[in-house]
């Protein structure tokens, strides 16, 4: 492929980008992803249009699915915001959105009711057929689906606000889910599985020792943000001391995302087709991509 415009980095990309990942990283590691999703994106654009010359016109294209996967505090959603701004500036500009799986948890009330709220990210926690119906939408070539939205602040989902996806060129869809949920297909008794609907997987890894670091830090820091908003679910943390809340965050480690992590979630990267192995600094130390 001929370099271009299309991927190199301006100064205000590389500032853009340079909250998250350094322009060195962002040129070695992510701008040949970006090309590699470009050469797929690309064949599965001209499958479709020999597709619909064979059947006379009736195939239409629809959004490709790229699937980011992995651990929570892993750096998903980062990974996930950097390729939604790469993939925007390939040629023709595509539409690119971008959806989070955490906003199919089922409502807090749900999980109360259920007795979950201790297993909140494990995959029982999770409306998956509603998951499983929005991405068969997508495939379908719908118009204007809409997916429920999560709240980082209040840690529940939103009652009156949906995300409403039309029919992006790509769809960037990130969560703990992407590889490892499936259910019963009524008709037919085979699982379907929410990776049946992604063109392209991608698992973001560490070791384990950095995730709960991560974690660690992460908790402080949503801590620290909701001191003084009484409506974020991190506020009821506010009064204990640094030292009693890293021993609150460490328990929730211990007893519920470790044995998500162990059970659910590190099982599934074998199924991706790349995996961007991250280092202490959250800089990608190595790809694994497979090669059939």
């Amino acid at each position: 492929m001929p370099a271009d415009a299309s991927f190199t980095l301006s100064e205000d990309d590389e500032r853009e980008i340079g909250t998250y990942f350094s322009p060195q990283e962002a040129t070695e590691v992510y701008l040949p992803l970006s090309r590699l999703l470009y050469l797929h994106v690309s064949a599965t654009r001209n499958l479709y249009r020999t597709a619909g010359v064979f059947l006379a016109g009736e195939e239409k294209e629809v959004p490709y699915v790229v699937g980011i996967a992995g651990s929570v505090a892993a750096g998903k959603s980062t990974v996930a915001r950097v390729l939604r701004a790469l993939i925007s500036r390939w040629p023709g500009s595509p539409e690119v959105e971008l959806v989070s799986t955490d906003g199919f948890l089922y409502p807090n009330r749900v999980l109360r009711a259920r007795g979950l709220m201790e297993r909140k990210g494990f995959p029982e926690s999770y409306d998956l057929p509603l998951l499983l119906r929005f991405l068969a939408d997508i495939k379908s070539g719908r118009d204007g689906v809409s997916a429920p939205i999560h709240s980082h602040l209040t840690y529940d989902i939103l009652p009156d606000r949906t995300q409403v996806v039309g029919r992006p060129d790509v769809l960037v869809v990130e969560g703990l889910n992407m590889l490892e949920a499936g259910l019963p297909e009524p008709s037919e008794g085979h699982r379907v599985f929410v990776s049946d609907y992604c063109d392209f997987s991608i698992y973001v890894d560490a070791q384990e020792r950095h995730i709960k670091e991560w974690y660690l830090e992460r908790f402080l820091r949503l801590r620290e943000e909701a001191l003084g908003d009484s409506t974020a679910y991190f506020h009821r943390f506010a009064e204990l001391s640094v030292e009693q809340a890293k021993a609150e965050a460490l328990r929730v480690w211990d007893e519920i995302d470790h044995p998500n992590l162990k059970a659910n979630i590190e099982p599934t990267k074998d199924r991706a087709r790349l995996i961007l192995e991250m280092g202490r600094d959250h800089s990608v130390q190595s790809v694994l991509l497979r090669k059939i």
